[in-house]
């Protein structure tokens, strides 16, 4: 099925980000991440070259985000809670040796090396939206395969009905892991689910790069998934286990703050987050703000899972 290609987005240019604390960085770090000795900022770092076949069918003909601005404006609170902090922490996460595992309700539980990983399926290139619930968006040509091909090979069992991704959790490698002054902090590890309808469907994706190169660190390297038509939470970066379960599984901001970041936290504009709209959204490289899409742009292809689902209750 193509995805509706609705004229959205239209320039690349970069503007200066507004950095505003939110909730949601308090409750991460009303104290400043300390380094430890020997840590320092660094410079992104142009990545090792990722081949892959651009899958038109499932991209949207839109101009993408420059590089620049998708890799040093990030959410990742593993590195910290202001946008600069991951490009700025990235060089403290060693993305080599790295494991997946899969497991859980599945008949053939298997640990993958991430080179493993990228040999499972063929890489394709797919430019998606990305929407992050604060109200700002970009567009991002990435690298990977359908996560559907690698859970597949699991056989889930008759009982799966979620799938559970977890982060990497090791303070050495991840700054925003280590205790707060004042305490606050999510429940690390990261972790993040799906109905397994949603992790196997053909717009999910597992993947390992972005911009024609690996996953920077402050991107979610090795390996994470994208899910488009959900705000940009819901997609688990540097995910070192899968694991399907009967239960919806607990995650990160809905354990932190369950009044306002649902399981499903798919892009609607017709449900606001509690403290603003979600009826517009801000591109970067954009001045003005546009009305935001209903699953963020691929209706088409999603909204059938939801059919019977009262997305307001459901949020």
């Amino acid at each position: 099925m193509l995805i509706s290609r609705a004229p959205r987005f239209t320039s690349n240019d970069i503007t200066d980000a507004k950095h505003y604390l939110t909730r949601r960085e308090w409750m991460l770090g009303a104290a400043a991440l300390t380094l430890l000795p020997g840590e320092s900022a660094a410079a992104t770092p142009q990545g090792e070259p990722l081949k892959a076949a651009r899958n038109d069918a499932q991209s949207l003909r839109e101009p993408a985000t420059k590089f620049e601005s998708a890799t040093t404006y990030n959410n990742f609170y593993e590195f910290g809670v202001n946008k600069p902090d991951p490009a700025r922490l990235a060089h403290t996460l060693k993305p080599r040796p790295w494991t997946v595992r899969v497991d859980g309700l599945v008949h053939k539980p298997k640990t993958h090396d991430i080179d493993d990983l990228l040999r499972l399926s063929p890489l394709e290139e797919r430019v998606y939206a990305l929407r992050c619930v604060e109200g700002w968006s970009m567009i991002i040509p990435w690298i990977g395969f359908p996560l559907a091909s690698l859970l597949k090979r699991a056989e889930p069992t008759g009982q799966a009905k979620y799938a559970e991704f977890t982060t990497l959790l090791d303070p050495s490698q991840f700054p925003g892991q280590r205790s707060s002054l004042f305490g606050f902090s999510l429940d690390w590890p990261y972790t993040e689910g799906l109905r397994l309808d949603e992790a196997l469907h053909p717009l999910t994706l597992l993947t390992v790069g972005m911009y024609g190169q690996v996953l920077p660190n402050q991107n979610g390297a090795p390996v994470r998934v994208v899910v488009p038509w959900k705000y940009g939470f819901k997609s688990a970066k540097s995910i070192v286990r899968i694991r399907l379960t009967s239960e919806q599984p607990a995650t990160a901001w809905n354990k932190a703050a369950p009044q306002e970041y649902g399981f499903y936290s798919n892009v609607n504009p017709a449900v606001d987050h509690p403290r603003w709209s979600q009826a517009t959204e801000r591109r970067i490289g954009e001045f003005r703000r546009r009305p935001t899409l209903p699953f963020n742009g691929y209706a088409d292809q999603v909204a059938p899972l939801y059919a019977s689902l009262d997305l307001k209750k459901y949020y």
